[in-house]
């Protein structure tokens, strides 16, 4: 099968680890890992077969499959919020982000929606706070932000380790916003659902011992980590390691309901045209399956029940 990632980002450890140390291979599968920029090029790819798997923030693709985009979550190893908001060097404080300007991808994407719920959560509007699409990835509206061009973004670490060696400013984290989000995800494509199920069953296996392996073996996650992102920065590989190993691992990789209902009616209200019910954005059988074959027991024992979605 082809999996695909649809950024390069810290929150894709699991991936790069089980890749590295043939987790995948354990369970009978051979993936060829492919990368796709953005979310929705990606989830264009899975539905037209081309990939098999997308690996990329629910919360991203779920818009777009709503309007009837052919994919369903299978799996949701991460469940929560690790996105900063940093920002320049006089910015301090979320109030001193009046009249200046936030930078996002473009408007209604991820990063925008992100921004707009944090300035209504600090009782900030778009009137005082601009909200200014510039493209490109999280390194490059990073760039931006050097050049004074805008003047704060949320980024995913560990890119707030180097926004605070350079002297910026970590604001606001994003997490606290309490919202119900669905992070790195597996999304499968239509017809490997309906003619190969046992492969997709085998992949969510394959995710939940990479989640333990994870766990148990910060040092061999942090080594693939570093070498996905070209990054050796010790401070910076921990940073991340803490976001997505500890801080929103979901061990159940159950996808939590609750939270594919809000975001669909959130993009409702940005004008989205759904045609798709939140039920059938998504596929918890698999990890269901997991629970009851004891596998997820044998794995964790009494240490299952942590860290378990809310919603």
């Amino acid at each position: 099968m082809r999996i695909a990632t649809c950024a390069v980002s810290g929150g894709f450890g699991h991936l790069y680890t089980a890749l590295d140390n043939g987790l995948f291979a354990k369970y009978g599968l051979k993936l060829e890992h492919i990368y796709i920029r953005g979310s929705g090029v990606s989830l264009a790819a899975v539905a037209a077969d081309e990939i098999q798997i997308l690996y990329c923030a629910a919360d991203a693709t779920i818009p777009a499959m709503a309007t009837g985009v052919e994919a369903k979550l299978v799996a949701a190893p991460l469940v929560g919020l690790p996105y900063v908001l940093v920002a320049r060097k006089d910015i301090k404080r979320p109030e001193d982000l009046k009249g200046k300007a936030i930078g996002v991808t473009r408007p209604g994407d991820l990063s925008a929606r992100l921004s707009r719920a944090m300035l209504k959560k600090l009782n900030l509007t778009t009137d005082e706070v601009t909200i200014r699409p510039i493209g490109g990835s999280q390194s490059e509206r990073y760039q931006a932000m050097v050049a004074d061009v805008i003047q704060a973004i949320v980024v995913t670490p560990p890119l707030d380790v180097r926004a605070k060696k350079d002297g910026f400013n970590s604001v606001y984290r994003l997490n606290d916003l309490d919202l119900p989000f669905i992070y790195s995800s597996l999304h499968a494509s239509t017809k490997l659902l309906r003619e190969r199920p046992e492969a997709v069953q085998k992949l969510v296996a394959a995710f939940a011992e990479a989640i333990h392996f994870v766990e148990k073996n910060p040092e061999k996650a942090k080594a693939s980590i570093g070498k996905a992102l070209k990054l050796n920065d010790e401070e910076a590989l921990q940073a991340s390691y803490n976001a997505y190993a500890k801080e929103i691992v979901n061990r159940s990789l159950t996808v939590p309901g609750a939270a594919v209902n809000e975001a669909v009616e959130i993009a409702r209200g940005a004008g989205t045209k759904v045609r798709r019910k939140p039920e059938e954005l998504y596929d918890n059988s698999f990890a269901t399956n997991l629970e009851k074959s004891g596998l997820l027991k044998e794995l964790w024992g009494a240490e299952l029940q942590k860290r378990r979605p809310e919603r």
